[in-house]
C-alpha cells in the first residue's frame, strides 16, 4: 500500500523548505516539487508502507494504495491527526463505515529512557550481545568457550 500524494489537497506545508511527509518519512522518499509546491513520493515501489506520511499530514492530502484484499472495490482508510490520538475512519465496500481512535503518545516528549533504565552491556563491537543485555533478560548470557 505504496502512499501517494492527493495534489489538490497538498498546500506543501504552507512554503516550508520542508514538508511533514518529508520530516518524517523514514525512507526519504518524500519530495517538495518546488515549482508547484506540492508533494510527492519519488518511488512507490520503495515504500516501506509505514504510513506515518499519511498519518502527519496536516491536509490529509496522503493516502495509500491499497492491497485487493485489504481494501477491495473502493474501500478506504483515512486518518484524522488530533494532537493527542489518531482517529482512522475504515470505510468498507458495502459502505458501512467503522471510526477507531487511538493515543498517539502514551508518555510526555521526551520523558523516555534510552536505555530503559537498564544497565548497558558491553563496548565491544564483536559481542554477540545487545545493547542492555545481559540486565534486560534477568538472566546470564551463555557464553561459548574456545
Amino acid at each position: 500500500m505504496p502512499s501517494f500524494v492527493i495534489a489538490e489537497k497538498c498546500d506543501g506545508c504552507k512554503g516550508q523548505d520542508k514538508t511533514a511527509c518529508m520530516y518524517i518519512c523514514p525512507n526519504d522518499l518524500m519530495v517538495l516539487d518546488k515549482e508547484r509546491m506540492k508533494a510527492y513520493n519519488r518511488d512507490p515501489q520503495m515504500c516501506w508502507e509505514c504510513a506515518c506520511c499519511v498519518k502527519i499530514c496536516p491536509q490529509q492530502a496522503m493516502d495509500l494504495r491499497g492491497y485487493a484484499d485489504f481494501m477491495p472495490l473502493g474501500a478506504s482508510t483515512v486518518p484524522l491527526r488530533g494532537s493527542e490520538d489518531i482517529m482512522w475512519t475504515i470505510k468498507f465496500r458495502n459502505g458501512t463505515i467503522k471510526r477507531f481512535k487511538f493515543p498517539i503518545r502514551t508518555t510526555p516528549e521526551g520523558s523516555i529512557v534510552p536505555d530503559g533504565g537498564f544497565e548497558t552491556g558491553t563496548d565491544d563491537l564483536k559481542s554477540p550481545v545487545l545493547f542492555t543485555e545481559p540486565a534486560s533478560l534477568g538472566r546470564e548470557v551463555a557464553t561459548l568457550k574456545k
